[in-house]
Parts: structure tokens; sequence; C-alpha cells
């Protein structure tokens, strides 16, 4: 089955809400094996919104429309949906009661324009909504589909978890199986390189490598008539994809390499400590979202200005004012004062020029230095990178501190 992906609000088309429901439908449906065609926005306008019907229902037999289920007037998807399969729209006189009820139990007022939302195409099938009073639709007419889900995602979520779903897994013959693999240190086009003997023969499993900020992920893909079958090729061609690039892969399964070095940690009970300058506690930040980091995370320090590096960890005035902050020296310093304070297993500290202007041509914006003071001894890295925007620049230093963690803990 082929589907599209249908949003309607206004407010969507003027960026005041982020669609979220699009990527969360697109998941779920490659999962049960419906194949994803198309995404389309539009805001509400009836007119608009049966043309892209009439040009959906070309190239596929579902249409997953989400939102214009409200009481309004300008909440118009069921109405325009039965228009188009030639519906008449009935009132469900149970609904309407139990609409009634729901909002004396709240305290709300009772308007008559709330009536709308028990309106039913006459041969549809009613998505219950639990949590929400604008229940949804799914119907079938002349080999095509349709299902019109409400707006807020967690209205959203629900009927389609315990309500579509279920329906739709009935027609559905196949299995979609995917994982991702996240890559650090290699980039997307020489990824592709030499991944290509691999890519070139690919049929199925697929394999599709995404850019991201910093890193590169790939995404193998397999199509078929069980669940079991799906995982077992997808793991033969991550095995034939890790003999050639495993030196990179950092995650098996989309982790974030915060989440994947704060397990480490946890894993092996190292303690660790960070002192930051021109990140300004993103590291700290990072591995604070994860749960449990308490028991191995001693302390962040934004040690931002020459000041502060002397008093909270020793860094030696003379050392500043030779070297500047942003040096190997100065980075050296503030990590072995740092362990010195805290006597952590692991001690990371980071200075630098996040920019966006340069310091001096000899200090350009997106040098950095990394210090790591681990098993006894003391490393300085230093790293440059193209210069995009400060917080571009701030956040590739966050991800290279967490990969020089990772690639020492592992």
């Amino acid at each position: 089955m082929r589907a599209a992906i249908l949003a309607v609000g206004t407010e969507l088309l003027f960026g005041q809400t982020i669609n979220t429901n699009a990527a969360y439908l697109s998941r779920e449906l490659q999962n049960i094996g419906i194949d994803v065609m198309y995404h389309y926005t539009v805001g509400d306008n009836p007119k608009r919104l049966k043309e892209l019907l009439n040009l959906a229902y070309r190239d596929v037999d579902l249409v997953i429309t989400t939102g214009g289920l409200g009481p309004t007037q300008d909440d118009l998807t069921k109405e325009v949906v039965c228009e188009y399969f030639g519906e008449p729209l009935v009132e469900y006189k149970d609904y309407t009661k139990a609409l009634e009820e729901h909002f004396k139990k709240a305290g709300y007022k009772w308007t008559d324009n709330n009536r709308k939302q028990a309106y039913f195409p006459l041969n549809s099938t009613i998505l219950d909504n639990d949590i929400g009073t604008a229940p949804g639709i799914y119907l079938e007419k002349g080999g095509k589909a349709v299902a019109t889900l409400p707006g807020p995602p967690r209205e959203m979520t629900r009927m389609f978890q315990f309500k579509l779903k279920p329906i739709l897994l009935k027609d559905s013959n196949d299995f979609i199986y995917y994982r991702i693999l996240r890559t650090f240190g290699i980039g997307e086009s020489s990824l592709e390189t030499v991944l290509m003997p691999l890519i070139d023969k690919q049929t199925d499993p697929t394999i599709a490598t995404y850019a991201k900020e910093g890193e590169t992920s790939i995404r193998i893909t397999s199509k078929r008539k069980s669940l079991e079958e799906a995982k077992a090729e997808v793991d033969s061609m991550i095995f034939k994809v890790n003999q050639i690039i495993g030196a990179h892969v950092y995650s098996y399964d989309d982790e974030s390499l915060a989440e994947v070095v704060g397990k480490l940690l946890m894993k092996k009970n190292i303690s660790i400590a960070c002192c930051e300058s021109c990140t300004g506690g993103l590291l700290a930040a990072a591995l604070t979202e994860i749960p449990g980091i308490s028991k191995v995370f001693n302390r962040g320090l934004v040690t931002y200005t020459y000041g502060a590096k002397e008093e909270e960890l020793n860094v030696r005035p003379e050392t500043l004012l030779k070297f500047t902050a942003e040096s190997g020296e100065v980075c050296r310093e503030m990590v072995e004062g740092l362990k010195e304070k805290t006597n952590c297993d692991f001690c990371i500290s980071i200075t630098g020029i996040a920019g966006p202007e340069d310091l001096s041509p000899e200090k350009p914006a997106g040098l950095a230095y990394i210090g790591i003071a681990y098993n006894g001894k003391t490393e300085i890295i230093e790293f440059k990178h193209r210069n995009v925007s400060r917080k571009w620049n701030r956040n590739y230093m966050l991800l290279n501190m967490l990969y020089e963690i990772y690639i020492r803990v592992k």
C-alpha cells in the first residue's frame, strides 16, 4: 500500500506550529509495510484541500489527514473528504449526547457548533478520540482509503495507535524493519564512496546516508513478508557495513553521541568532570540529560574569563598572558587543575574561538583545544573546522568532546 500524509492547518504554513505529526506517521507506517510517498501541507482552504486529494490519489491508495476536525468554521477536513467521496454527512445522536455530557462534566459551556463533531460519513468507521472531543474517520471507497486524525499530537498519536493502526494491519502483507547507524569523523560524500560497492548492488536491504550537523547517519531498511526475515536481512547488511566503516560507527540504534557516552561511563563506572570555556556548559548540559548520570558525573565548570580560569582551575596568570586563553597551554592547565580539584577518573577541558569572527589569522573561529586527563596521562588535541556560525561552531566542538571521550572509554 502507498500512502500520503496531508497536514491541514494554516498555522503550519505560517510556521506557527511545527508539523511533528508527519514524522511520527511516516515512521509508524513504514514499520507496518506501508510506503509513504508524499507529505503535503495545506491551509484551512476547502478548495485547495480537495485539489490535493485529487493529486494524491493519482499515485497512492491511502491518504491520512491530520487537523481540521474541530467545531469551528475553518475545520473542514471531514466535510471536504465527504464531498470528494460523494458520501453524505449524518449526525450520530449518541456522539452528540456524549459530547454534551463531556462538556458538562468538564465545566465547559456547550455551544451548538460543537454538534458538527458528531457528524460522520454514512459508510465510514468512526475512530473514537479517547482524550479529546474530535473523533476521526476511516473510509474506503472505489479502491481508495482515507483516514482523518486530529491535529494535536497527543490525540493524533493515541488515535493512530489504538484505532487506526489495527485497521491498517489487517490489509498489510509486508513488514518493514530498519536500523539507523550513527557515525562521526567521516563526511557523507566519503561515506557513500566507501559504501558504494554495497549501494550499487542493493535491492533489499537498502542503504541510505543522511548528513546531520557534524555527523552522518546510515539507514538500512528491509521489506519482507515477516518481521523476523526483515530483521535478519538488516543485521546481515550491518555486518557488511561494519567491516568497511566500523571504526566510525558509534551507535547501531540511532542513539545520540551523548547517550552512548553517558551509558558507557555508567556501565564502566568511570567518574567524569568537565571544565568549559567556549562551549559555555554544553557538554555538562548534554551529559545531565541522561537519566542516572549522577552516578558518574561529578561537576561541570564554565570558566569563561581569565579570572575564572585562575580561581577555579589554578591556571597561571603568566600562561594566560603569554599564550592567551585560546591555547593548548591554557587548555592543559585547565584540565590538570580540574583533575587536582576533583580527582575524577576522566577530566576534560575545552577552550577555543566560537566566533563568528576570527580572533586573528593564526586563531580563526572554529579553532579549539581539548584537554583530557585519563589513565595517568594528559593529552591536548587541537582541531579546526570551517566557520559556519557561532552556534554551529559550538555544537561541533561539543561533538568532538563527546567523541574524544567515546574513543577512550569504549
